[in-house]
């Protein structure tokens, strides 16, 4: 039985747009997380070296298949697939476990402050949690499938 696809209003394009950028920034602050050479990572903070020095190797993994899987979505959404939901959800649970393990496992909120240290991991989680909840919308609504 094949569904038939509603159409999308024009806000859910551009909120589709915007997370694709969205997605993209995130894979290419990614790429230069891994790829910092000595010489980039010797202007951080003795702090910053440290707790960058500090971090397991799945971390990164999780970071990576994260951000990859938001964009990945980003653009199934784009394609109208329901499939963006689901890897809008392996994004968000990723970002859960890996800013949960940061913040479980080091002192990065008492050396920088709350603000410093969770106002933008705070604004990635709100832009996950949004993702999941516009593709279970354009799924119910019929705009994907």
């Amino acid at each position: 039985m094949a569904r038939s696809r509603n159409r999308a209003p024009r806000w859910f394009w551009i909120a589709a747009i915007l997370l694709l950028l969205w997605g993209m920034m995130g894979v290419t602050a990614f790429y230069f997380d891994v790829a910092a050479t000595e010489q980039q990572i010797a202007r951080l903070s003795p702090y910053d070296q440290a707790l960058r020095a500090s971090r397991p190797a799945w971390l990164f993994w999780v970071y990576g298949v994260a951000v990859w899987s938001s964009l990945a979505g980003a653009i199934v959404l784009l394609a109208r697939s329901r499939f963006s939901r689901v890897l809008f959800s392996a994004s968000l649970l990723l970002v859960v476990v890996m800013f949960g393990y940061i913040f479980a496992t080091t002192d990065l909120i008492a050396a920088k402050g709350f603000a410093t240290a969770a106002g933008f991991p705070l604004v990635i989680l709100a832009i996950a949690i949004f993702q999941v909840w516009l593709s279970g919308v354009a799924a119910r609504r019929g705009w994907i499938s």
